[in-house]
């Protein structure tokens, strides 16, 4: 989920009200930017008491607050009946009171940020003030019916996703909703054909088969009721029961196969197809819309620093040097020295003294882009016994770790543990080899850090050296833990044993790291990942909302005993309308929707779809046949919905992240940083041959010679940070920025936000075709 850390000016808020005009112009231009800088959408006052709050308002306490609170709303269904951890009603309804303080104070918060007809136009202010009111009056409804022994139903419960939906720290998440909203008038149509192409199945089925007599494995009458008929057709194209369903007609007459054939590859085959197809095409059309919009946002704020700040230097305006380098302190207070002066040479590439319009705009992004500062940093027995380390011997030693061929080495020696992993640890060659295998990874890691210095080698981008050196000293600590039990011969500890087992398969993992192919393919799934947390808010939205109703409609109907238990209630699940069903037969007790954790389960599993027509038969069974049109809309929603979009989404990123290229901005970085000669690549850093050390020098740009710029900068050198943080939105919109002409001065604020789908198409191709 979103919340990022915006670093606001470090004053305190009396100093804005005494700063004088300028230095209020300074702050109001830094909020534009940072906005920029993180594609927030807020119109907000321009006044200085407004500009105080707005930062205020995006500090990252004030955010991390606001998720605590959610996190702890959304949490009270743990406590409360039916509970997981039962809690007094009058600790959870206190608990719910002040977390629906807090959204208050947020929301008015809010509304002395932004203009008062923005914030009343804004429809995600009133659903939070909408669930504010019924919230409290389902608490005070269900308080007194409570009290007086009366049982009712906390149908308030069900709303309390609309806070992680709605507040602007979600924008990722609203955004996901959106497009699902936007294509749901086309998902429409093809759902009510395929519903109509179930229908004259159906009939056809009910005509085929009603009248002759044919029983299913249960006894019961097969394809005698049209509403029956329907619910098997429905989870036939789920392939639930298939080939179950077919094989009454089948043993009749093998004819019969045909039906079942040609609605599987109709229903399941095509119109599943079909809706992918939909959700996927609609999902793309409307991202690019909320893209373009973000790109022109993003364009219009840095127009307004801009006009803030712009002074006239003979016959264009610009930014002085000065007024860029306290822009740029105030946007990212803990920027270095050599950092701000790295970016400022590439703003300022004739060293004039200002910043042109054109490079001005350019400020959100290169601050967006990470830049490492780096120390080279000698080996400490380089330090201590040079003669040693420099001698023949250790440099042919040092030479032997860095050639590809010792890489290999070591592959071969993890793909043999592989085997070994495999055969009876019994056979006592077998288990003593895994001595053998330690002592070569450790041999391994020793021989690194004799190569590498230490501090690179353990450096904070180094995941795998700390993964490997991790797992190496876990097995081997857990090895010699176990050969102390069983030397004993006391007792053997199962759970070391599978501690052990665990951890040596683990170290298998390490052959991903040599073969380039998958290290792309593993860094691409870990580019996009911070960026399905979206898709994370989405399920988490649509689990808990079906959960809650779960939970209301069916806690208590089936209830779970222990195996051990022989009372007659526990074949059954508790309920005797379950008596000889599949639910009890298949022992199913379990999934119930009891708690909030079990019902969790429970819908994980109908996600899956896999038997889940038993279990919304059994639940049928315990309450009304008209249960099942639960089972079918979470379908519908969670599985024909939620994970097309899901697909839509992993596509659409994996296509984009596996297919990186620098960006403008990045690569005018890189070539400042390499004129100034002060470069360095990342594989060296991924070698272990430099360290990460983040201002660790803050030296700065002096002198315009060449010789003045090296001696400033001895020791100290620069690399474009990984791409992690680029996610699919930050590429996708530098796709369509490159459009817009450096003197455009876009559409007005009121245009931008009121764009629909159909106003703007990116016309660069590459952004049409980005999959």
């Amino acid at each position: 989920m979103p919340g990022t850390r915006l670093p606001g000016p470090r004053l305190q808020p009396r100093d804005l009200s005494r700063a004088p005009e300028e230095e209020q112009d300074l702050l109001l231009a830094a909020a534009y930017v940072s906005d920029a800088q993180y594609n927030r959408n807020v119109p907000f006052k321009t006044s200085p008491q407004a500009i105080r709050l707005y930062y205020f308002y995006n500090h990252w306490t004030m955010q991390g607050a606001t998720y605590f609170f959610i996190c702890v709303d959304l949490s009270l269904a743990l406590f409360e009946e039916p509970a997981l951890f039962p809690l007094p009603f009058l600790v959870t309804s206190i608990a719910e009171l002040l977390c629906l303080t807090a959204f208050f104070g947020r929301l008015v918060h809010f509304a002395n940020v932004t203009p008062q007809m923005v914030f009343w136009k804004d429809t995600k202010n009133i659903c939070i003030m909408v669930t504010i009111v019924l919230t409290l009056i389902d608490l005070i409804t269900y308080g007194s019916l409570k009290a007086a022994n009366i049982h009712s139903v906390r149908w308030s419960r069900a709303l309390r996703p609309v806070f992680l939906i709605n507040f602007p720290e979600s924008r990722q998440i609203r955004r996901t909703f959106r497009s699902i909203r936007n294509a749901l008038p086309d998902i429409l149509y093809v759902f009510l054909l395929f519903m109509f192409s179930v229908l004259i199945f159906s009939l056809m089925g009910l005509k085929l088969f009603g009248d002759r007599g044919l029983k299913t494995v249960e006894g019961s009458p097969y394809f005698t009721n049209i509403l029956e008929i329907m619910f098997e057709l429905y989870v036939l194209v789920t392939t639930a029961n298939s080939p179950d369903v077919m094989m009454p007609a089948y043993e009749f007459n093998w004819w019969y196969s045909l039906y079942f054939i040609t609605y599987t590859i109709i229903n399941t085959y095509i119109f599943m197809s079909v809706f992918l197809a939909v959700v996927y095409n609609n999902y793309r059309k409307h991202l690019k819309n909320e893209i373009c919009k973000l790109a022109h946002l993003k364009r219009y704020k840095m127009i307004e620093a801009f006009n803030i700040l712009k002074v006239k230097v003979g016959t264009e305006f610009v930014v002085k040097e000065a007024q860029w380098k306290r822009l740029a302190k105030v946007v990212v207070p803990d920027i270095s020295t050599s950092h701000l002066e790295l970016l400022l040479r590439i703003s300022d590439e004739g060293q004039k003294g200002h910043v042109d319009k054109t490079n001005f705009l350019r400020l959100a992004d290169l601050l967006n882009i990470q830049v490492v500062t780096i120390n080279i940093k000698r080996h400490p027995l380089e330090t201590w016994m040079p003669r040693v380390y420099q001698s023949s011997a250790s440099l042919l030693v040092q030479k032997m770790v860095r050639h590809r061929i010792f890489v290999w080495v070591y592959d071969v020696i993890i793909l043999i543990n592989a085997i070994f992993i495999a055969l009876d640890e019994k056979i006592p060659f077998i288990s003593d080899a895994e001595w053998l295998f330690l002592s070569l990874y450790i041999i391994e890691i020793l021989l690194k850090l004799y190569t590498y210095e230490p501090r690179a080698y353990f450096g904070r981008k180094q995941f795998w050296n700390w993964f490997d050196t991790l797992i190496i000293i876990a097995a081997l600590l857990a090895t010699v833990a176990n050969t102390t039990i069983q030397s004993a011969r006391k007792y053997s500890s199962q759970q070391v044993l599978d501690m052990i087992l665990i951890l040596r398969i683990l170290r298998l993992l390490r052959v991903i790291v040599s073969i380039q192919r998958f290290r792309v393919i593993v860094t691409t799934l870990i580019n996009i990942g911070p960026t399905m947390l979206t898709f994370g808010g989405l399920v988490l939205v649509v689990y808990y909302v079906f959960a809650i109703i779960g939970m209301e409609a069916f806690h208590g109907k089936v209830r779970f005993f222990d195996p051990n238990f022989t009372a007659p209630d526990a074949l059954v699940c508790g309920n005797p309308a379950l008596k000889d069903s599949a639910f009890a037969r298949d022992r199913y007790c379990r999934n119930n929707f009891n708690d909030l954790a079990s019902s969790l389960v429970v819908l994980m599993e109908l996600t899956v779809v896999n038997q889940w027509h038993i279990l919304a038969d059994g639940f049928a069974l315990v309450t009304h046949q008209a249960a099942k049109l639960y089972f079918i809309g979470f379908h519908v929603v969670g599985v024909i919905l939620v994970v097309n979009i899901f697909i839509a989404f992993i596509l659409e990123a994996f296509f984009v992240a596996y297919s990186l290229e620098k960006s403008e901005v990045e690569t005018a970085i890189e070539k400042k940083i390499q004129e100034l000669g002060v470069g360095v690549q990342e594989e060296d850093v991924q070698d272990g041959k430099l360290t990460d050390n983040m201002d660790a020098k803050d030296s700065g740009f002096s002198g315009d010679g060449e010789d003045n710029k090296r001696e400033a900068l001895k020791g100290l050198y620069f690399r474009i940070a990984s791409r992690k943080y680029r996610t699919v939105d930050t590429l996708l919109q530098q796709m369509f920025e490159s459009e817009i002409a450096p003197e455009d001065e876009g559409p007005s604020l009121d245009e931008i936000l009121s764009f629909s789908s159909s106003d703007m198409y990116p016309k660069n191709p590459n952004f049409e075709n980005s999959a």
